[in-house]
């Protein structure tokens, strides 16, 4: 039952802290959608190999001596080692489920129904739970069984056919496939506790990396429906506009006259339409004669003679500083930006302006963390510790009235 607020100098209520999951994870999917339970209140217990844990937590050692990955995914939640191949610590996860919510894995293809623990099996048991598979490819067709990291799902998404430059696909940068279908698999759960809230009755989930991934496909595949070719790999500019994407600053400067690095660099610039074509030409490149010119009459058209078009950019702003175009783009209204390492990220004006960073305790001391996108006014985000391996078993077990063989 969700507790009451008594006093008023009691935090306001998470909206999910009467909710308890249980999750068999690793990894990123089921870590991501988790975290995200966890930010709204939620209880998350872990479950992790003694010894091993998630084999995410061995990735790397960049956050201060932890895995990256592991850190950003896990966030406020308890860590209970179980051997599950032990049947006495099975049984300790079966009575840990007994007891909550919602169940979330995303575990080789199989495991789960090996252990008595698929969610027909579960659901017979528990009608009020909610179940969430999170797989590769989903739990039935010709695909079922196959092994699926973020990798190869961007591949059999087609996301590789249409990232990356003419002569090389290129994968995203991060784990996009894996946080497709944690973000599907998130938004699932809550959907179903407002189901079960309405109903009284728990939910089976199955999500699948590659579904969720071809979700966002929607442009690509559309653009190319009925056999019609597909966009173009054009590395960071829009396959579609132009001119939409990176352009190269300051490279004929006098290096005497450079007063900052920052004087040369990459901008990053959209237009979206005529308007703005228009405006850009006045005002950035001060060439208003271009507006006239057939060639670029359109933006099918300036897609066709993009080459020539970006020459003609390219020759203005090379003897420009990045600050001055962005002056210009900013007087023509023509939509922006940096192109920003993660070192800018990290010191993003924007971010500190509006008090995006907290710290969060971990193994390793205190560590930066961005709170959840979404301000909210009814309650604050849960922001707790990045748990070690097994730290809470003890206490769990103490709860369940049960304890484990040495």
């Amino acid at each position: 039952m969700t507790s009451s607020n008594t006093h008023s100098s009691d935090p306001p209520a998470r909206p999910l802290d009467h909710i308890t999951v249980v999750s068999l994870e690793h990894a990123i999917a089921a870590p991501f959608c988790t975290r995200q339970l966890a930010d709204l209140g939620a209880r998350v217990i872990k479950i992790e190999r003694p010894e091993v844990g998630d084999f995410a937590r061995a990735y790397d050692q960049r956050a201060r001596g932890q895995a990256s990955h592991f850190v950003w995914v896990n966030r406020s939640k308890e860590s209970l080692a179980l051997d599950l191949k032990n049947a006495q610590h099975l049984e300790v996860l079966k009575a840990l489920i007994a007891k909550a919510d919602v169940v979330v894995q995303n575990l080789a293809p199989g495991a789960t129904t090996r252990m008595g623990l698929d969610a027909k099996t579960l659901r017979s048991q528990y009608p009020k739970l909610i179940v969430c598979d999170i797989s590769g490819y989903g739990l039935d067709g010709p695909y079922r069984d196959k092994k699926a990291y973020d990798l190869l799902i961007q591949s059999e998404a087609g996301y590789l056919s249409v990232t990356g430059t003419p002569d090389s696909p290129s994968k995203s940068g991060n784990s996009i496939a894996d946080i497709a279908a944690g973000m599907y698999a998130y938004t699932n759960i809550l959907s179903a506790i407002i189901h079960r809230e309405k109903t009284g009755e728990g939910s089976h989930i199955d999500v699948s990396m590659l579904e969720s991934l071809s979700e966002w496909m929607g442009f690509p595949m559309y653009y190319a429906m009925d056999g019609a070719s597909a966009p173009a790999r054009s590395a960071a500019s829009h396959a579609t506009i132009y001119p939409y994407g990176p352009f190269e600053v300051g490279v004929a400067l006098d290096p005497q006259s450079i007063e900052s690095p920052e004087d040369q660099g990459t901008v990053m610039l959209g237009l979206q339409n005529e308007r703005e074509w228009v405006l850009f030409c006045q005002h950035v490149l001060m060439q208003i004669n271009l507006t006239q010119d057939l060639r670029f009459e359109s933006n099918a058209k300036r897609n066709e003679h993009r080459q020539a078009l970006e020459k003609i950019i390219l020759s203005v702003f090379s003897n420009l500083t990045v600050q001055q175009v962005i002056e210009r783009l900013e007087i023509a209204q023509i939509a922006n930006a940096r192109m920003n390492s993660m070192s800018d990220l990290w010191a993003h004006p924007q971010l500190k302006a509006r008090d995006r960073w907290v710290n969060v305790p971990s193994p390793a001391g205190n560590l930066p963390a961005l709170l959840p996108p979404g301000r909210q006014t009814s309650f604050d985000y849960r922001m707790d510790p990045i748990p070690a391996l097994g730290e809470h078993t003890d206490k769990i077990l103490k709860e369940l009235g049960m304890s484990l063989n040495p």
